[in-house]
């Protein structure tokens, strides 16, 4: 499966993004997905995931309450939307694709994954 990840872009703190996964070449239902971030400097980090069935959703603890992970299988693709972003939320946001029977919340665990997109948050 080949994902396309979009939506990145320079907001202001407080604001709001939505990013996007179009995947191509198979169907998002058959896979856990799931959205990792990269900043400078730092390792990749687990931000959110949903499981192939739709249900359960996970997210990092700093993004609870403030980004939602939504799966629209008639359009396969994955949104991740974030609101009152931060400026400690900017980062390279990357989607990923894992097998079902994989864990969702460890990088190592996913086999594609998409180009990054860049969020910037200005304070």
């Amino acid at each position: 499966v080949q994902l396309q990840a979009c939506g990145g872009g320079l907001v202001q703190a407080g604001g709001y993004l939505r990013l996007s996964c179009a995947a191509s070449g198979g169907t998002i239902n058959r896979y856990n997905m799931g959205w990792f971030r990269q900043a400078p400097g730092k390792e990749r980090q687990f931000v959110a995931a949903i499981s192939w069935s739709g249900a359960p959703t996970d997210y990092i603890d700093s993004a609870k309450g403030r980004f939602i992970i939504v799966r629209i299988s008639a359009k396969n693709t994955v949104y991740l939307q974030m609101n009152s972003l931060k400026p400690e939320d900017t980062a390279v946001y990357y989607c990923a694709a894992a097998n079902p029977q994989s864990g969702k919340l460890s990088s190592h665990t996913y086999n594609y994954w998409g180009q990054g997109t860049l969020v910037t948050v200005s304070s």
